[in-house]
C-alpha cells in the first residue's frame, strides 16, 4: 500500500504537468517575461559590448557620407522639394545607417550561433517563437533608435537640420527597425556561412536602401521606377523619416505608415513561423 501511495502520489504531479501543457500553460504562466527580457538584455549587451564597430563606426561613416557630399555638391545643387539638398539628404543617409545597423544585429546574432554551433543554447530554454522573436527584435530597436538619436543630434548640431514631427518619425525608426530586424532574423536563419548572409546584404539590402529615395526624390525616376519604388517597404521607411524629421515627403505618412506595418506583419509572420518549426535551425 504505501509503494502504492507513493507511486501514484509521484505520478500526480507529472499528470497535472502533462495537462497544464497540453492546455498551453507553463508553469511561469503563459508569457515567460523572464526569458524574454533575458534574451532581449543579451542582445543589447551583445552589441554594446563591441560599441566601437557596431554603433560608432556607424555613425562615423555617416557622418563622412554628409561631410562628403557638402563639400563635393554644397550649395551648388538646387533645393529638393523645397528645402537645400544636405537638409533633404540627412534623413535619408540617418535612416539608411538604422536600418543597416538593425539587420546586421539579428542577421549577425543568428549566423554566428548557427556557424559556431550553439544554438542550441538559445533554442533550449522554455521559450515560445514569438518569445524569441520578441527578444532578437527587442535589440534590433535599441540599437536602430541609438544610431538615430545619435546622426540625429549631429545632423541638429552641424547642419542645422530639425526634428519637425518627432512622434512620426519615431514611428518609422521604430518600426523599421523591427522590419529590417525581422528581414536580418529571415537572412540569419537561413544562411548557414557568413559567405551567404554577406551576399544577402550585398546584393539586396544595401541596394534597395540605396535606391528607395535615400539621396533623391522618387519624382525624378521615370514612370516605370516611380512605380516601383512606391511597391517598395523601404521607400515609405525612408520616405517617412524624412517627414519626421524635415516635414516632406513624396507620398502621404499615412500611407507609409499602413504600409510599413503591413509590411512588418508578413514579415514577423514569417519569422515566426520558421522560429516555431525550427526550419534551418535544428539538426
Amino acid at each position: 500500500m504505501t509503494d502504492q501511495s507513493a507511486t501514484t502520489g509521484a505520478a500526480a504531479p507529472g499528470g497535472a504537468t502533462t495537462r497544464n501543457a497540453a492546455m498551453g500553460v507553463r508553469r511561469f504562466g503563459r508569457v515567460n517575461w523572464t526569458g524574454t527580457r533575458t534574451l532581449a538584455a543579451r542582445e543589447v549587451r551583445r552589441f554594446m559590448n563591441v560599441w566601437s564597430q557596431t554603433i560608432m563606426a556607424p555613425l562615423i561613416n555617416a557622418g563622412l557620407l554628409l561631410m562628403i557630399f557638402t563639400i563635393a555638391i554644397g550649395p551648388q545643387r538646387g533645393d529638393v522639394m523645397g528645402v537645400p539638398f544636405m537638409t533633404f539628404l540627412a534623413p535619408g543617409i540617418l535612416i539608411m545607417t538604422v536600418i543597416q545597423n538593425a539587420f546586421a544585429n539579428t542577421s549577425s546574432s543568428l549566423a554566428s550561433a548557427k556557424v559556431g554551433g550553439n544554438i542550441v543554447d538559445t533554442l533550449m530554454p522554455p521559450l515560445s517563437a514569438a518569445e524569441l522573436l520578441a527578444g532578437y527584435l527587442w535589440g534590433a530597436v535599441v540599437r536602430g533608435l541609438i544610431v538615430a538619436v545619435v546622426i540625429a543630434a549631429g545632423a541638429f548640431l552641424l547642419l542645422g537640420v530639425p526634428v519637425l514631427h518627432p512622434a512620426w518619425m519615431l514611428a518609422f525608426v521604430t518600426l523599421g527597425s523591427m522590419f529590417m530586424g525581422g528581414l536580418g532574423m529571415i537572412a540569419g536563419i537561413f544562411a548557414n556561412k557568413f559567405d551567404q548572409l554577406s551576399a544577402i546584404s550585398n546584393f539586396i539590402v544595401t541596394p534597395l536602401s540605396f535606391l528607395s529615395g535615400t539621396f533623391y526624390s522618387i519624382d525624378a525616376l521615370p514612370g516605370l521606377l516611380q512605380a516601383a519604388s512606391h511597391a517598395n517597404p523601404f521607400f515609405y521607411i525612408i520616405d517617412g523619416v524624412r517627414h519626421g524629421m524635415i516635414g516632406v515627403s513624396d507620398s502621404s505618412p499615412w500611407l507609409g505608415l499602413a504600409v510599413v506595418v503591413a509590411a512588418n506583419v508578413v514579415v514577423q509572420a514569417v519569422v515566426w513561423r520558421w522560429l516555431d518549426r525550427g526550419y534551418r535551425l535544428k539538426a
